[in-house]
Order: structure tokens, then C-alpha cells, then sequence
């Protein structure tokens, strides 16, 4: 019997990338992996291609600021399958700016898909989970989670706040059986980071190879880059943890970028 055999996991921001991968794996451990997404063509690919391996999926259209969309894709999902056991807050942006030329509608933007995205998505989820009794919550925090880095003052601010929403989840579910943690993942080639590498050498103005060794990668122990395999690993390790012994906790998946 596979970990995750008849479990139902919502992976938001899953049609590419971190979330993409963790509905993968979740889905070839035997869990019915919801592709939500801002994307819904990308998401129904995504949907296909795991069905050529995995359990049926769902793909669903979800802008996770937005509080309908929100709560029509989770009661899609649970219609369809029943229950609702794994939600993986992991839709993201990224915008780089300097703190004192930073566009408040920017600022705004970010907090609201990262911390707005993972309460309604949490909120939404909750009432199965703590109707079932059962439930597990894994938000897609970041090492900077834990410090800072130049040029990234609203995402650093997000990312610090989902380890304050997770502690609060795993006091209040823990009467339920609802566990919550948080994976921290170093820098991940991703289109995500991809797209910074550029816009931080303008910014900082040094080269973009200078940008990936001397900023993104200077501090881990071996100069590489997280993969997208190994958060969805430390992801996977949380939502199938058997009790309340894991929950509150944060994870850093960096090789070695912030060791606490």
C-alpha cells in the first residue's frame, strides 16, 4: 500500500514548477493530486500527464486571492472525491524592487497570492479536514522565511507570516487531528527565479552569473541549486507524517543556506 493511496491533496500553483512537482510524487505515492491553478489550461495538462501515471486527478481554475474561486475549487474537489486530506499552499510571486521604491500596489499584490492565498485556501479546506478528523496543511515558505536578502522587503514579510499562520494551525487543529508545517526551500531554478537573476544583476549591477554564485548561492555548502524533487520530498515527509508529533515546524530544504 502506497503512503498516500486514496488521499486527496489540493496543490495550488501546481500546473508548473515547486507545485507541479509535488502533485507528481503525490500522485505516484497513490493520492488523487488537485492541480489548482490561475492557469486552468495549464492545470488540465498538468491533469493529463499525471493520469498517465497516477490515480485521476482534478484540475482546477483557482486565483487563490480571490475568495469564491477559492472556495468553488476546494467543494469541487471534495465532491469529487469525498474528503479532503493535504493542502500545499504554493502559489507564489516574486517582485524586486529596492524597499524605498517599492510600488505599494506591488507590495499588495504579493501579501495578498502568498498570505490572503494560503488563509482562504486554509479556511476553505478546513471544514472537511475537521470534519474527517484527519488533515494535514504544508505552506511553501522560502529561507526567507527565516532572514532577509536585499530588494525582496513585501516577499520576505510574506514568508516570515506563513510560519505565524502555520503555528496558529497546528494549535487550533490539533483538537482535529490537523497538522500544519512549513517546507523552506533555498533558491530553485525555477521560471520563478529564473525571472530574478536578470533583475537582480540590474539592480545590484553586477553580472547575472555574479548574481547566481555571490547572492543566490553563496551561502549553501556546495554552490548548487535546491530541486524542485527535493522540496517536493520534504513536502511529502510532513503531509505523511502519522501524528501530531510533527506539526508547528518549518523545514529548510537550501543544502545548507541557513542552518538553524
Amino acid at each position: 500500500m502506497a503512503r498516500f493511496d486514496g488521499k486527496v491533496g489540493i496543490i495550488t500553483g501546481a500546473a508548473s514548477g515547486i507545485g507541479r512537482a509535488i502533485a507528481e510524487q503525490f500522485a505516484r505515492e497513490g493520492g488523487h493530486a488537485v492541480i489548482a491553478d490561475l492557469d486552468l489550461d495549464a492545470a488540465r495538462k498538468t491533469a493529463s500527464a499525471i493520469a498517465t501515471f497516477g490515480p485521476a486527478p482534478l484540475a482546477v481554475a483557482m486565483d487563490v486571492t480571490n475568495e469564491q474561486q477559492v472556495e468553488d475549487g476546494v467543494a469541487a474537489a471534495a465532491e469529487r472525491f469525498g474528503r479532503i486530506d493535504v493542502l500545499v499552499s504554493n502559489a507564489g510571486i516574486q517582485i524586486v524592487r529596492p524597499l524605498a521604491e517599492f510600488p505599494f500596489s506591488d507590495w499588495k499584490k504579493l501579501l495578498s497570492i502568498h498570505l490572503d492565498g494560503a488563509f482562504l485556501t486554509t479556511r476553505a479546506c478546513l471544514k472537511y479536514m475537521y470534519a474527517q478528523k484527519s488533515g494535514s496543511v504544508v505552506y511553501i515558505g522560502s529561507v526567507h522565511s527565516k532572514e532577509a536578502s536585499k530588494l525582496k522587503a513585501p516577499y520576505v514579510t510574506a514568508k516570515h507570516g506563513l510560519i505565524g499562520l502555520c503555528k496558529v494551525l497546528a494549535k487550533e487543529g490539533a483538537e482535529h487531528n490537523v497538522r500544519a508545517n512549513v517546507v523552506c526551500p533555498g533558491f530553485v531554478r525555477t521560471p520563478l527565479v529564473e525571472k530574478q537573476i536578470p533583475e537582480q544583476a540590474k539592480e545590484l549591477g553586477i553580472s547575472e552569473d555574479d548574481v547566481v554564485r555571490n547572492v543566490m548561492l553563496k551561502d549553501t555548502v556546495d554552490g548548487e541549486f535546491t530541486t524542485v524533487e527535493d522540496v517536493a520530498a520534504a513536502v511529502l515527509h510532513f503531509a505523511g507524517f502519522p501524528s501530531n508529533a510533527l506539526t508547528g515546524q518549518s523545514m529548510v530544504v537550501s543544502h545548507g543556506w541557513f542552518m538553524q
